[in-house]
């Protein structure tokens, strides 16, 4: 009995040892004065942290305006809010921004003041994601590197409003109201360094203008796309990913080499209106073709080397490197042909 009251009080000592010492720890880190300012600057009506003085969390709080901004704030949180305005003022200190997370507000172009976001000049991501926007936002900070504007009403893009943006590395405009008109030659002009571009879910006919020659992914899927122009990919060779779910694809719409393109690594088609699996190159890892209207499948035909050939290099040589094939929701009946099998030797998954 003694031994249990014994190692209890043991116990309990070292548990309020533990927090005594990470309470003065803040304490110490941050110093009396600072941790007294650090508590009397966070805005009543948000969280701030004591394990993350950089950031300050207001989301959730029905806040219907933005409170000022301690200059310490890295990372801000202000989604799930009724916010309609964005202007200087609550951001005057704030000169250290690198995060703003503004999703799910009622943010208008009318309702963002000339100049108060290209004001944050270290902010490097901007969420403004379901909100009421109808265009592109301008100006912008010249040092973003992502920009999410998914799920507005945006049918616009201003000119030259993505001229400066030299670092932007990921663009979302999907599920918005764009039409092939918003898309010119030189919309995306500037953005040297993207990788990511989605425009998924919009209202357009034809392939985009101009895409940037970096771009690695780019997501098209459920607009209303016909044609792939002939020699479109060649103007973005370095396109990995590639996604055209949930358009008008026919085989007349596609260049005889249109996705014979060795950049690419995983290719997405399902939802199109396809009879025959189009040519591939023999670096494609991942094609999706399934729902579309093929009803049969021939190995040596869409094999991208010569089966023979690849017998006399055998697993040495260049050959097809396709792990994942899905045809179902075709008129294919099973089982899969042979010379399949023996053309592309790294499938893992097959699925008809």
């Amino acid at each position: 009995m003694i031994l249990k009251v014994y190692t209890s009080l043991l116990l309990l000592f070292v548990v309020n040892s533990v927090w005594t010492r990470t309470v003065r720890q803040v304490y110490d880190d941050l110093g009396l004065d600072h941790w007294s300012h650090y508590t009397s600057e966070c805005p009543q009506e948000c969280f701030c942290p004591p394990s993350f003085p950089n950031a300050l969390y207001c989301d959730n709080k029905g806040l219907k305006e933005i409170p000022p901004i301690p200059a310490r704030i890295w990372y801000l949180y202000l989604q799930n809010n009724q916010i309609e305005k964005l202007s200087e003022k609550p951001f005057v200190n704030a000169t250290h921004l690198r995060w703003i997370n503004l999703n799910k507000n009622k943010i208008t172009n009318s309702g963002i003041e000339s100049g108060a976001l290209s004001k944050l000049k270290r902010l490097l991501y901007l969420f403004l994601e379901d909100n009421e926007l109808e265009e592109v936002p301008a100006p912008l900070p010249v040092g973003l590197e992502q920009l999410r504007l998914a799920r507005n009403k945006i049918s616009r893009i201003p000119e030259g409003v993505f001229s400066h943006l030299e670092n932007l590395t990921m663009l979302d405009l999907h599920q918005n109201s764009l039409l092939d008109s918003a898309l010119q030659s030189d919309t995306f002009q500037g953005l040297n360094n993207l990788m990511q571009l989605n425009i998924a879910k919009n209202s357009l006919k034809k392939m985009p203008l101009s895409i940037p020659a970096n771009t690695l992914q780019l997501f098209l899927d459920n607009n209303s796309i016909e044609v792939i122009p002939e020699n479109y990919f060649s103007a973005i060779p370095k396109v990995t990913f590639l996604r055209l779910n949930y358009n008008k694809l026919s085989d007349d719409g596609i260049p005889p080499n249109g996705f014979n393109v060795s950049s690419i690594l995983d290719l997405q088609l399902s939802h199109n209106q396809l009879t025959k699996i189009p040519p591939i190159n023999a670096h494609l890892e991942h094609l999706h073709l399934d729902h579309n209207k093929i009803k049969s499948v021939n190995g040596t035909q869409i094999c991208p080397v010569s089966i023979a050939l690849e017998e006399d290099y055998g697993y040495y040589g260049n050959i097809p490197r396709l792990r994942y094939l899905r045809l179902d929701g075709n008129e294919i009946q099973p089982p899969i042909p042979l010379d399949i099998m023996i053309c592309f030797r790294l499938l893992q998954a097959v699925v008809i």
